[in-house]
């Protein structure tokens, strides 16, 4: 088991990435919601827990519930959230962006060993690299036998014929 962070690494601010994510939120919903940042810098602040049920209601009438889902989601799981969460002095916020209470330990280390491994997964570029094909796979001594015995077997058939 990890141990826990002890030092606060000061606030966790929003960058573009989580701006725009903020935003396809907002867009869906009758109005937009306080606890999300409305410009780069602002605070990430981690929602209290049950928050999609007060979120949920404000969806615009005609609007996929699905799309509200994806679009909290790609905010929830982003490398700041998490970041935001997994600090030691981190605090779950209502709806309005008002602290309400503290993260558990269990949270907060869950949301460490989630930004773990995302700093661990290499990130996707735009443009896709080329790679060299793999080489093609090592045939053991069995199956090169095989390969032979069916070449051969099929040549005695032609002759036979």
């Amino acid at each position: 088991m990890e141990e826990p962070w002890t030092i606060s690494r000061d606030p966790i601010v929003a960058t573009e990435l989580d701006v725009r994510k903020a935003k396809a939120i907002n867009a869906l919903l009758v109005r937009p919601i306080d606890i999300l940042p409305s410009k780069p810098g602002e605070i990430i602040r981690p929602f209290a827990l049950g928050l999609w049920n007060e979120i949920r209601p404000l969806l615009k009438p005609d609007t996929p519930v699905m799309a509200l889902r994806r679009a909290t989601s790609a905010f929830l799981h982003s490398k700041q959230y998490y970041f935001a969460s997994a600090q030691p002095d981190s605090m779950r916020h209502d709806i309005d962006g008002n602290p309400i209470e503290p993260l558990s330990p269990e949270d907060r280390l869950a949301a460490r060993q989630r930004l773990t491994t995302l700093k661990q997964t290499p990130v996707k570029t735009a443009e896709p690299q080329e790679q060299p094909a793999p080489p093609p796979p090592a045939l053991s001594k069995s199956e090169l036998i095989r390969a032979a015995l069916l070449r051969s077997g099929k040549r005695s058939d032609r002759l036979v014929r």
